[in-house]
């Protein structure tokens, strides 16, 4: 049905209104409000009335003729939803009930005394005028309270045309707010007319007040149902943009001292760009045409501080487009700093909004508003990507526990921007509708990439993730983890240690995207097991596999001989140059250090094989207050050791000053060359903030012979502190043992180290075990 034809309902149902008033003449003037007040009369929707009354207790006789009127309008088959209210009533902000002050915003006489609603007409002008600003905020918090609950997103593959972003709910919001004279939008009429003829059929197919677009519904209304669902996006999108506009403009009138607060605080601006009311304006609107890399400035600007744009900006973007054409061509620099920047996943919304997401990624049109039927997903193709990224980013500010774990994984990968990249791609061959889009995906993925010219290593990455993009999640629902064939499995799809913790953080994304549901505690924990499964069986009997001579190039043999085979597993060929150049010169200088910041700082230490090599690093390390999150060491035959550690810096030392980021590798230097005492550094060590007892962790040292051919085992769990490592390694040293390979790990607040230990070439005596493990016991005990 159009507006016009809702509006000949609402006639009709006036006439049988009046009617009804006529028969009884109850002592009240009749009302129409709402959505009925409107003239907008869906076949089974509420007929909204306010019965206006003198006094709040009316004598019993005019009660009992009140509830006779009410009565026959049922009788007639209407649904009536009515209030009885006195004048004074309407005129009062009555707290969790602003619907009536709302309602009133499209009331229009129907019958009964006139002087009532004449004296209506008089005074709620003036209670609106003096109450318009706080109507106006509760009307934006409730919207925006709706939104959320919704998940932000008209995206969901069975909308509710009503309550949903971009439906009808949110129409009437920017119709209020014109009345309030508080919004400025344009006229939807398009929009509403589509979401009118819905309702309308949802109704009439249903036969009652149905508002909920399901499947079958949509399969009713249309031939190719895909297709009409991007009718129904595209007018909903537009909606929901408006809204939040009106919205904006809105609260944009607030003059109060906390939007005057964020007004200065949000004052920021370069040469292209400058903030206003939190939202990003072009200093030179036409340079968007004449310089079409300045579209990618603008979206990095938004990735860089979390701005979105303002509505005169987007319509630039917009109308800029046909001058975009040729923006994906070689702009992986570009794209790179905005997806490693904080806010990536609402700078990549705001492409998607704009359309400079599909003028980058031609590609990206084949999943726009794409409904694929699975009743697992709630939403479209590209609102679950965008999802993927929201997902990613939100473990930021991870505070359960059980989260934080991928967070601090997130942390330890050197290129997280490979992992949105892949997110991006992961699920663009859906748009091809056939075959195994996994592998779909990956073919456009590759094109992509070799356009906006991705460097030859990374687009490998990238490629690999998104090609097994579904196997850990697979795995989960149709493997058992306690098989010793499963965590083969895993390590033979990935190969390397940092693909597989990158495959772990998209399968987080790609399943916490298919519902709010979707990752339940019991398969977030299902999927760390995954990891850690696969984890150790990449670095499972690292002794005993050992790089030969015979099977390295000559130019290499030198370097890698005797390395564990692993070492190949869990480090690229870069990394492995790096690695080659640090130990020439180590060979020079006697000791060698690399330092740099990726997700976390990581440090690089070459040098001739002593005691306490281990435990002096970490002693140096833990003098700067860092925390240790991983540390592995290697040794090769030429009796060269390579320790690398990855640690955070919780109190921004290094960041804040850069000096001490050359001070901590002269440090690290030195105490390695023996010229500085580590013992004297940690004296100057603040003391750590003691546990709670709930949070502490009881310590374990256990022994293990039979996991390594050559070498003894020590898995210790303990309480995490700052220093930890150093004594660990200490003791063990101390005690006449080489510690050939080391895993550090931290979960939380708790320690998880695994030290490869032998004595002489040879496992360590059973007779020296006992001892051994008490004072590390101690050292755990602190």
């Amino acid at each position: 049905m159009t507006s016009t034809e809702l509006g000949h309902r609402a006639a009709a149902t006036d006439t049988l209104v009046k009617r009804a008033f006529t028969q009884i003449s109850p002592a009240t003037t009749v009302l129409a409000v709402g959505g009925y007040g409107r003239g907008e009369l869906f076949p089974f929707s509420d007929i909204d009335l306010l019965l206006l009354i003198d006094v709040a207790e009316p004598p019993r006789e005019d009660r009992d003729k009140i509830s006779e009127f009410l009565r026959v309008l049922w009788d007639a088959g209407l649904r009536v939803s009515q209030s009885v209210r006195t004048v004074k009533d309407c005129c009062e902000v009555h707290e969790g009930n602003l619907e009536l002050t709302i309602s009133l915003l499209d009331q229009r006489l129907l019958c009964g005394e006139p002087r009532r609603w004449e004296n209506l007409t008089t005074q709620f002008p003036k209670f609106l005028a003096a109450e318009r600003a706080r109507i106006v905020r509760h009307l934006c918090q409730m919207t925006r309270a709706r939104h959320a609950k919704f998940g932000n997103t008209i995206y969901h593959l069975e909308p509710n045309v009503k309550e949903h972003p971009g439906g009808l709910r949110d129409l009437h919001t920017m119709h209020w707010l014109r009345l309030l004279r508080a919004g400025d939008s344009e006229d939807p009429h398009d929009a509403r007319e589509f979401l009118f003829e819905v309702r309308s059929r949802l109704h009439e197919r249903a036969g009652r007040d149905y508002n909920l677009l399901d499947f079958e519904s949509q399969e009713a209304f249309s031939p190719e149902p895909a297709a009409w669902m991007r009718e129904y996006y595209r007018n909903a999108r537009w909606i929901f943009r408006s809204v939040q506009q009106a919205m904006e403009a809105s609260e944009g009138s607030d003059s109060g001292l906390l939007y005057q607060f964020r007004d200065w605080r949000s004052r920021l601006s370069n040469a292209e760009f400058t903030v206003l009311r939190e939202r990003v304006l072009l200093r030179e609107p036409g340079k968007l045409s004449s310089d079409p890399a300045s579209a990618l400035r603008l979206i990095q600007f938004v990735a860089r501080h979390g701005f979105r744009l303002a509505r005169d900006t987007q319509r630039r973007v917009e109308a800029a487009l046909a001058d975009l054409a040729d923006i994906g061509k070689n702009a992986w620099p570009a794209l790179r700093e905005i997806l490693r920047l904080p806010h990536s996943s609402l700078a990549l919304r705001t492409m998607q909004e704009t359309g400079l997401l599909a003028a980058l990624i031609p590609e990206w049109k084949r999943i726009d508003c794409l409904v694929v039927r699975d009743f697992y997903h709630r939403y479209t193709v590209d609102e679950h990507t965008l999802v993927t990224l929201d997902s990613l980013d939100g473990l930021r500010r991870a505070e359960d526990p059980s989260r934080q774990r991928f967070r601090e994984l997130l942390e330890e990968v050197d290129q997280p921007e490979l992992i949105r990249l892949a997110l991006i791609l992961h699920d663009i061959g859906k748009g091809g509708g056939k075959g195994n889009h996994s592998e779909e995906s990956t073919r456009i993925g590759r094109e992509v990439m070799a356009r906006l010219a991705v460097p030859e290593e990374q687009r490998d990455t990238v490629e690999f993730l998104v090609k097994r993009h579904l196997d850990l999640s697979s795995i989960l629902s149709s493997r058992d983890l306690n098989e010793r064939e499963t965590a083969r499995t895993i390590a033979e799809h990935t190969g390397t240690a940092e693909r597989l913790r990158m495959l772990t953080l998209l399968t987080f994304c790609d399943v916490s995207a298919v519902n709010p549901t979707a990752m339940s505690p019991w398969r977030l924990e299902q999927l760390w097991r995954t990891y850690l499964l696969g984890y150790q069986e990449l670095t499972r009997e690292l002794e005993s596999e050992r790089i030969r001579a015979k099977d390295t190039p000559a130019e290499e043999t030198d370097f890698l001989a005797g390395f564990p085979a692993r070492y190949l597993r869990t480090h690229t060929p870069a990394e492995i140059a790096a690695h080659r150049e640090l130990a020439q010169q180590s060979g020079e200088t006697g000791a060698a250090v690399a330092l740099q910041r990726t997700g976390v700082w990581r440090m690089t230490v070459a040098a001739a094989d002593r005691p306490f090599l281990l435990a002096s690093v970490s002693g140096a390390l833990a003098s700067f207050g860092v925390n240790i999150l991983k540390a592995e060491a290697f040794s090769n035959d030429q009796g060269l050791v390579l320790d690398t550690f990855a640690f955070s810096d919780p109190l921004r030392t290094l960041e804040l000053n850069p000096t001490e980021v050359d001070r901590l590798r002269d440090t690290v230097l030195r105490t390695v060359l023996g010229k500085t005492d580590v013992k004297q550094l940690l004296k100057h060590r603040r003391a750590p903030k003691p546990a709670s007892n709930a949070a502490r962790v009881k310590p374990a040292v256990v022994f293990d012979n039979g996991s390594s051919e050559r070498a003894t085992l020590i898995e210790i769990v303990a309480q995490d502190r700052p220093g930890l490592l150093h004594d660990l390694a200490q003791t063990i040293s101390s005690n006449g043992l080489n510690i050939d390979v080391v895993l550090i790990d931290t979960e939380a607040h708790k320690a998880l180290d695994v030290f490869y230990v032998t004595s002489s070439g040879e496992k360590v005596p059973p007779e020296v075990q006992p001892r051994l493990q008490e004072k590390l016991l101690a050292i755990c005990r602190g």
